[in-house]
């Protein structure tokens, strides 16, 4: 699964991961919850659309509060839209993947969201 997750995703290759053990993302994918993959896809595939590479990203769990098996993703971002348009494309490549089949193309994606960006920040700049 890591494997293909960087070979969908090659930016991944340069996270960092504050995991306790000093493991690099590459090795934490290898052993990570699926929600963990979906926070640094999700990371990678903003910063393709043209959001800073330094947005971090956190997944935690309480298990006791909200059952086992839910997760809670967090990602900060800086154009709300395109975050949610990534973590919906990251949910779309890491479920692909999971399941063995081919994932969506998330470079299209993330060049879709950039263009989406571009023509939003035309709108705020143009006079009203």
């Amino acid at each position: 699964m890591a494997d293909a997750l960087v070979r969908a995703l090659p930016g991944l290759k340069g996270h960092r991961c504050d995991n306790g053990a000093g493991l690099s993302f590459r090795d934490e994918a290898s052993d990570t919850e699926i929600a963990h993959l979906i926070e640094h896809s999700a990371l990678e595939i903003m910063a393709m659309a043209g959001s800073s590479d330094t947005l971090k990203g956190v997944t935690a769990w309480d298990f006791a509060v909200d059952g086992r098996g839910a997760f809670r993703v967090s990602v900060e971002y800086d154009d709300d839209l395109l975050a949610l348009g990534a973590l919906r494309c990251a949910s779309e490549v890491v479920g692909a993947l999971a399941s063995g089949g081919e994932p969506p193309d998330a470079g299209a994606e993330a060049r879709r969201l950039r263009g989406l960006r571009a023509r939003a920040s035309e709108r705020a700049e143009a006079p009203g």
